[in-house]
């Protein structure tokens, strides 16, 4: 007999996965774009809604759906060595290449940032993250009941604390919208859409989807379609607390341009906000809260790291791949928020939709008999555009002038394939494909 979940597990686990989620980058994004955006607020929200809670929904499903008991698994339909590379890529993207480092650049830039003099930043930042990634590595290596109390505790006060802070803005704006900059102007929805993928939940929620199942069968469910319904549920407590936040925060940073001016990040805009509506007790509440939300966020990506690559390649300790991640985060995150972000980008448009269409093909799966083929070519397809994506944004990021064979190509897919200036070029050809690859298995099969 299967047991029932009361809504109260359903809660819990949900807060878990909140908090899984919850990390330096779910707050400065939603402020950036408000800030940005102004006036264009609504569209440019609905559009980071979609890429930054919908998409990583999906995502814990899909691995409900999926039965596999892991992601390098699932990604191992497409082919086993694709299936490690696209996991160690992914791990890496969310650890020590970007996520991780910035969790130590983000609790400086909220908590510390404003009582420093701008001649003495970079020595601040250095001596900082120098602290915070010490702490991380000590606590990575010895695995201790006190990072899962201060998270336990650290996710319902950072809820409470911004809700709080959210709803007195809402009451009390700060100042009125300012009209909206760049892309938010012309392209709103899509800007936001992309601007989602900064958050990087929809790589992480192939990993985390794993601890959410694992925490349904530990409460003895054992069904897959009932583990599916429970993951699911779950995921919505998730996605609510996710969405509300990030409509919160981004209101925050479009009524804040006038009175507080245009930041590089979203990062001063919570600390300004907070010491705007309750002063030095405020700012200094939310300092502690989110250098503890990041100090756990920081731990857990680190600790996972070291954990898939020890058991990728054994023969090299698990203390060892700590103690170079941890390293690493403190060498990356001295580059300062914003160098994390502008590097970032261009990662993640292309491992965007790789990760979105290993997800759709894990809810088509049955369609099409789970044949390798329509995986192999829809992911193929995905990886041809998603690289070019991938190189202009790095070219643009940089400053640099594209060279002719980009230029070329870009231009052709522009013109070739609809939504292509939208960053979105590759979802019409997949889906094709899909089709196509597809109806052909069941022919043959049949």
């Amino acid at each position: 007999m299967q047991q029932k979940i009361s809504f109260s597990s359903f809660l819990f686990i949900g807060v878990m996965l909140f908090a899984l989620f919850f990390g330096a980058g779910n707050l400065i994004f939603p402020a950036s774009l408000g800030q940005n955006a102004g006036q264009a607020l609504w569209p440019s929200i609905c559009g980071f809604l979609i890429t930054g809670v919908g998409l990583p929904f999906l995502g814990i499903v899909a691995m409900g759906f999926s039965g596999s008991k892991n992601l390098q698994e699932l990604a191992s339909r497409v082919h086993p060595i694709y299936g490690i590379v696209f996991t160690s890529v992914l791990y890496l993207t969310i650890g020590p290449f970007f996520a991780a480092p910035r969790t130590g650049a983000v609790a400086y830039d909220i908590g510390f940032s404003s009582y420093v003099p701008s001649e003495y930043g970079k020595l601040a930042l250095f001596l900082f993250t120098l602290l915070f990634f010490a702490v991380t590595y000590w606590l990575s290596l010895n695995p201790s009941k006190i990072v899962d109390r201060i998270g336990k505790i650290m996710s319902p006060a950072i809820i409470i604390l911004l809700l709080v802070l959210l709803t007195v803005a809402f009451i009390k704006p700060i100042g009125a919208m300012e009209p909206p900059i760049a892309d938010y102007a012309t392209i709103p929805f899509f800007k936001g859409f992309l601007e989602g993928y900064n958050t990087m939940d929809v790589l992480s929620s192939l990993v985390f989807g794993i601890i959410v199942i694992n925490s349904i069968r530990a409460l003895g469910v054992t069904d897959n379609v009932q583990i599916m319904k429970a993951t699911a549920k779950t995921g919505v407590v998730a996605a609510g607390f996710l969405a509300i936040i990030y409509i919160g925060i981004a209101y925050l940073g479009a009524s804040s341009t006038g009175t507080f001016g245009l930041f590089d990040t979203g990062g001063p805009v919570l600390s300004q906000a907070s010491s705007y509506y309750f002063g030095t007790f405020g700012t200094v509440l939310l300092a502690i809260i989110i250098l503890l939300a990041c100090l756990t966020t920081s731990i857990g990506l680190v600790t996972a790291c070291g954990e898939y690559f020890n058991s990728l390649f054994p023969r090299i300790s698990y203390k060892a791949y700590v103690t170079f991640f941890s390293l690493f985060c403190f060498v990356v995150s001295n580059f300062g928020l914003d160098n994390i972000i502008t590097y970032s980008i261009p990662v993640l448009l292309f491992l965007y939709p790789l990760a979105v269409v290993l997800m759709l093909l894990t809810f088509l799966s049955p369609l099409f008999l789970h044949a390798r083929v329509v995986y192999v070519c829809a992911t193929i397809v995905a990886f041809l555009i998603s690289i070019v994506d991938g190189i202009d944004s790095l070219y643009e990021s940089l400053g640099n002038s594209q060279p002719a064979w980009l230029q070329g190509m870009t231009g052709f897919l522009e013109k070739a394939l609809p939504l292509y200036s939208y960053g979105l070029g590759w979802v019409l050809p997949v889906v094709v494909v899909i089709l196509i690859s597809g109806l052909l298995v069941r022919i043959i099969r049949n």
